[in-house]
């Protein structure tokens, strides 16, 4: 990803909040547990979330009995997670780009990143990370997939709609199975700054109705950044799909990958 191109993305998450916190989905539970038995996050762990959004995954790293700083671009973005979070008085949403926020003095036990790590200047993000930890501490990201899984024909089907209306779009792509999707810890380990990762996976499926899926389809950069023409032509191609064949009702398969390292 060229860093023009980062820049102009990231920052369409902030465009409409609102839908961004009714409609991404929850990690499952087991993520958490990884996290916990990896890095010991619970009660007294000082946290560094980097990309917090509108706070789903800081909620639960709060119900913890983590301390947390949330570092969140958008300022509509850390205005719904202060809402999310406001219950918690160990948390602060701070409204800022990572790479610009000047580190505390006092270092941090776990950084951690949801969903947001490749939106961060790959030339800051693993050096900045480890300078915010204490010697020991752990880098815990975790990315998102679309895996083979769910409704399996309308994911074959629907590709005629991204080739008509989304020029990028590759011809003949086809989602892969989750034991293909390689795990990648080589920008970590040739840092220099951590030991190698460890990496635990959890597959889930979600339901949408039609209305559900276009909304979390509104909710990805890629997808935002289309002409309003072509974005319009292509939620419609995909409505039209669900309600025509499938009766107004899917099933999307993730897989989300944790990767935690430990800083030498």
């Amino acid at each position: 990803m060229l860093d023009r191109d980062r820049g102009s993305l990231r920052q369409t998450f902030d465009e409409d909040a609102e839908l961004y916190d009714r409609s991404r989905p929850a990690y499952p539970a087991a993520l958490y547990q990884d996290l916990a038995e990896l890095t010991g996050a619970g009660p007294g762990c000082r946290v560094l979330e980097i990309g917090c959004g509108t706070g789903q995954a800081t909620v639960p790293l709060a119900e913890m009995g983590c301390e947390i700083v949330a570092v969140e671009l958008g300022a509509g973005m850390a205005k719904v997670a202060r809402r999310n979070l406001a219950g918690f008085a160990g948390v602060e949403v701070v409204t800022a780009a990572f790479e610009d926020w000047p580190l505390p003095e006092q270092p941090f036990d776990l950084v951690f990143c949801a969903t947001a790590f490749h939106w961060i200047d790959p030339a800051v993000r693993v050096e900045k990370s480890a300078a915010a930890l204490r010697p020991g501490g752990a880098l815990a990201t975790v990315t998102t997939h679309h895996v083979l899984g769910g409704t399996v024909d309308f994911f074959v089907a629907v590709q005629d709609c991204y080739e008509r209306f989304d020029p990028a779009t590759p011809p003949g792509l086809r989602q892969s199975p989750a034991a293909d999707i390689p795990m990648d810890g080589a920008e970590i380990e040739k840092s220099g700054r951590f030991g190698a990762p460890e990496f635990r996976r959890h597959e889930w499926d979600v339901p949408y109705t039609t209305a559900g899926y276009v909304d979390v389809l509104n909710t990805y950069s890629n997808h935002r950044a289309l002409p309003p023409d072509a974005r319009a032509g292509l939620y419609g191609c995909v409505a039209s799909l669900i309600d025509g064949r499938h009766g107004g009702h899917v099933t999307k398969r993730y897989l989300a990958e944790l990767r935690v390292a430990y800083r030498r």
